[in-house]
């Protein structure tokens, strides 16, 4: 009888230990998928390059390649001057991003969503709009040159084009948004109630500005530095435009090793250098500012006193000099009173300086003339009737809507099941995931495209449509994940469970429960990853295969060769498809909440 019991309680043992087995794989099944696409398509083809470079032109195994780029002193330069130019990018991003970032910290959570409408606007805008934008604006006959002329206050220009200077104001407008959203989410973290504290005990609000929200918010600012240097890292197409020679970057380089040259492993060579020196800087800018602080843990560095004195007595003759910028945060009206501080005025400025360059494409889609010329001669549609009717541009709208739409059900599949199996990890295990998940935004473009170029070779994917998908939902699953996790830490997850209780599927839980109050955050998912897809170029120039070109790729093409009407046509269509986006991910968001 004993043995009986025993051996009873011994199957029931076993039977609740397979049980809790089979219910943490199916737990964690819906991100395995996720990890093999990433495995297959993001860390194998970044791998292909480490060995591609590794391999000289006769076939051996050796460091021949690297050799060659330390021997060549024009690729040194290169190499220095696209790290001076990322360097000067993240650096003026932040400065000028962060009292923005701040201002919109302290409004109410309407206002707040107001304004970002017009930093969302130039944040999905194509970089090729934006670099066409200022290609219109800062050149010799362009509206600034034409404006100063017609003032007198210059006898005469030859434009702010090519330079280093037309390089930096077209990489800092493309990345001082993302800036903006990076530091955002930290500030809006901090408990306001430290900075009142500190008032309460006699610091002015400057300083409490400078010696608690300030620190509190370095996280933000480490992340936002780091993520636009690596993104800066990568950048080809404004160099290429707005640059001369001089201003070449690394990525040319490798386009130009691809698409020229033909020289497939030396431009593994030059994405290795990319790769490493980008992971290089990311431990080093961990290491020195403390990017850890992230995810929650705090280095403690032991100072001297004197030290301590010197830097509290820099923070508060900071406090006393912009004390008139420190606001509080509001809930309610007083709207007026805040734009009108100067803090506000400096926000006008900045939205204005980032919408402005993006609109401005828009007169000259509707322009009589030939030509681009300002002012332009109004009123003709026909720029649009010849984008419309053309084979070329009809087939690449068509191409990248078919792909953009594919990556959109693609990538949301593969994160949805992610970001859900990841909110179900503890903390510990989520944090790597979390980390490779996002890891295709931190590592350049271009060095995923020259991965998969490798990868799609073999399997004949160069030029088709899956090619295109999957490279591109390499890049949206990021911006996807990102999205839902949003989601999922605002869901509540007792209603999961209360609908298990009564005896609901796993599946059937996720379609009649978790979707439907999710859905707000599913479709601005889905919108992100469409546009992420619609607005790639890096992807595109090496892997649609020369024909059948997508979009923005027959756009690169045009921009090269003149600056025509047909252009601004194409452009405004993109700023008005973005502004729908945009509009539409705001009006679910609102609904939702």
């Amino acid at each position: 009888m004993t043995i009986a019991l025993h051996a009873r309680r011994e199957n029931d043992a076993s039977r609740r230990g397979r049980s809790a087995w089979l219910a943490w794989c199916m737990r964690f099944l819906p991100l395995l998928p996720t990890l093999l696409f990433l495995l297959v398509f993001f860390i194998v083809p970044v791998g292909e390059i480490l060995q591609g470079g590794l391999v000289s032109a006769d076939g051996r195994i050796g460091l021949a390649q690297f050799e060659r780029i330390a021997r060549t002193p024009v690729y040194a330069k290169v190499l220095w001057i696209t790290f001076a130019i990322s360097f000067m990018t993240a650096a003026l991003s932040v400065l000028l991003g962060y009292p923005v970032a701040y201002m919109l910290s302290r409004l109410s959570e309407r206002m707040r969503e107001r304004w970002l409408l017009w930093i969302m606007l130039p944040f999905w805008t194509s970089y090729l709009v934006k670099t066409y934008a200022w290609m219109l604006l800062l050149s010799k006959s362009g509206v600034l040159s034409t404006i100063a002329l017609s003032l007198g206050l210059v006898r005469e220009t030859s434009g702010t084009i090519p330079s280093l200077t037309g390089v930096l104001i077209g990489m800092v407008h493309s990345m001082l948004p993302l800036a903006v959203m990076t530091m955002l989410p930290v500030m809006r973290g901090i408990d306001d109630r430290l900075a009142q504290a500190a008032e309460t005990l006699g610091a002015q609000r400057s300083t409490s500005f400078f010696t608690v929200f300030l620190p509190l918010s370095s996280p933000g600012v480490a992340a936002a530095g780091l993520l636009v240097f690596i993104s800066s890292l990568g950048f080809f197409i404004v160099p290429a435009l707005l640059g001369s020679p001089k201003e070449t970057m690394i990525a040319q380089l490798v386009i130009s090793s691809v698409l020229e040259l033909f020289d497939m492993r030396f431009a593994g060579a030059l994405s290795t250098v990319l790769l490493v020196c980008s992971i290089a800087i990311f431990f080093v800018y961990d290491r020195m500012v403390g990017l850890t602080s992230l995810t929650g843990e705090v280095a403690e560095r032991q100072r001297n006193l004197r030290a301590q004195g010197f830097k509290l007595a820099i923070l508060m003759m900071a406090g006393r000099l912009f004390a008139p910028f420190v606001m509080r945060r509001r809930t309610h009206g007083d709207t007026t009173a805040r734009a009108a501080s100067p803090l506000g005025l400096y926000t006008c400025v900045i939205m204005v300086v980032l919408v402005v360059p993006v609109l401005s494409v828009i007169p000259y889609a509707f322009t009589k003339s030939d030509y681009i010329a300002f002012p332009p001669k109004l009123f003709s549609t026909r720029w649009f009737g010849t984008f419309m009717d053309s084979p070329v541009w009809h087939s690449a709208i068509v191409r990248s809507f078919e792909v953009g739409l594919g990556t959109a059900v693609l990538s949301l599949l593969l994160g949805f099941g992610a970001t859900l199996a990841m909110t179900r990890m503890p903390r510990r295990a989520s944090k790597p995931v979390f980390a490779l998940l996002v890891a295709p935004l931190i590592v350049p473009r271009i060095v995923v495209a020259v991965g998969l170029l490798y990868l799609f070779g073999r399997f004949g994917l160069t030029g088709t449509n899956l090619g295109l998908v999957i490279g591109h939902t390499v890049l949206a699953i990021p911006y996807v994940v990102v999205t839902l996790a949003a989601g999922f830490q605002r869901f509540d997850w007792r209603l999961d469970d209360a609908a298990r209780v009564m005896g609901a599927s796993p599946l059937r839980r996720i379609t009649s429960v978790v979707l439907p109050l999710l859905m707000a955050s599913v479709t601005a998912a889905f919108l992100f990853a469409f546009l992420v897809s619609f607005d790639d170029l890096t992807i595109a120039i090496f892997v649609s295969g020369g024909i059948n070109s997508t979009l923005p790729k027959q756009m690169w093409d045009d921009i090269q060769l003149a600056i025509t009407p047909t252009l601004a046509a194409v452009s405004t269509t993109l700023v008005i498809l973005i502004a729908l986006v945009v509009a539409v991910s705001s009006w679910l968001k609102r609904k939702a909440r």
